[in-house]
């Protein structure tokens, strides 16, 4: 008997301990860090009403990761979430708000990688598909490839009855046709600035005043980072260009350690392979995130000519989120569950 109210004590006492609340240092740390690209946007030039939809935007897209991540998902589920959001809303340069090319038409390009198997996926030049990063992970998940680019994209779209195929009218926007011909006229007057004939080079002045790729990169309770970059790329771009966002090492990169998104001018994010360089410093020479990010985007970019921002997470839940362009649309949930969204350097 005694044996017995022992027993019946103890597992009492373990129901008991069980039922409290794990504390929150216990619990394992999920973050999530989003953008919608980094550039040049006065603050005049943003009305109250643009703000407060651009913070909404961020906060639906920091929603729908996070969602993912309190339920226990995967961070690439996080991310894919967090990109789509993102992608169809018309304030940023991905999906329905993509620029238009020299000849009034929209290429997409976007990419996936999942950190702790450095699986990765990848599409350029799309022009049909709805969600490019539900795309790319397709790419991932469903074929023996990284990159699929132009009419080989959409051909392995055909065979995948989950992608939504759209018109490609359907990603224009009124504000992206002006900045068109905004481009163009300026590149008519500068004609004198001509460029070889045989290969387009943007000349310094063509210099993108406005990067609006989107990206997130999460961190799961397993401690699995993953990343993703969407983009239609640069304003009046030509020859079928393709930038950094679908370039895994360039605009994207995920490992066990770090994950990183970039925003900026695609031909120097290439050139300096920003995304794996942030995460190789981390991994390779102990930088901490923060300094291994600032570093690369602050120093290395501008020193050879280019501009922009990235963010970037480690495991331990460390968010940067370095930009040298003047302002960088982004949003943030850290391990302790502060957020906030924010657009220039206050």
């Amino acid at each position: 008997m005694r044996l017995l109210t022992t027993l019946a004590l103890t597992l009492a006492a373990v129901t008991a301990q069980a039922a409290e609340p794990t504390p929150a240092a216990a619990r394992p740390k999920t973050a999530l860090v989003i953008h919608g690209g980094a550039g040049f946007v006065p603050k005049e030039s943003l009305s109250a009403a643009d703000l407060k939809d651009v913070h909404a935007t961020l906060n639906q897209a920091l929603d729908a990761g996070n969602k993912v991540l309190a339920a226990g998902g995967s961070a690439l589920d996080a991310v894919e979430a967090a990109v789509r959001v993102l992608e169809e809303s018309p304030r940023f340069n991905a999906g329905k708000g993509a620029v238009f090319n020299a000849v009034g038409g929209h290429e997409l390009d976007a990419s996936i990688m999942e950190g702790h198997t450095r699986r990765a996926g990848a599409v350029a030049g799309v022009t049909t598909v709805r969600s490019p990063i539900k795309l790319a992970r397709a790419v991932m998940e469903h074929s023996p490839h990284v990159m699929l680019a132009g009419a080989g994209a959409e051909a392995f779209a055909d065979t995948r009855p989950e992608i939504e195929r759209v018109p490609n009218t359907w990603f224009d926007t009124e504000h992206r046709r002006r900045a068109l011909e905004k481009a163009q006229r300026e590149e008519a007057e500068n004609a004198h600035k001509a460029r070889d004939a045989q290969a387009y080079r943007p000349l310094e002045d063509d210099a993108p005043k406005y990067f609006g790729t989107v990206g997130a990169v999460a961190l799961d309770v397993h401690g699995h980072i993953a990343a993703a970059t969407s983009t239609g790329g640069m304003t009046n771009k030509r020859y079928g260009r393709v930038g950094d966002s679908p370039i895994i090492g360039a605009g994207t990169w995920a490992d066990d350690r770090c994950g990183v998104s970039g925003t900026g001018w695609g031909e120097y994010y290439i050139r300096a392979a920003v995304a794996h360089d942030i995460c190789v410093r981390v991994a390779y020479r102990g930088d901490t995130l923060q300094a291994a990010a600032d570093d690369v985007v602050n120093r290395v970019v501008p020193a050879m000519g280019g501009d922009g921002g990235a963010i970037a997470l480690d495991r331990e839940g460390n968010i940067a989120m370095p930009f040298n362009s003047g302002s960088m649309f982004r949003g943030w949930i850290r391990p302790d569950g502060s957020r906030g969204t924010a657009v220039h350097e206050d």
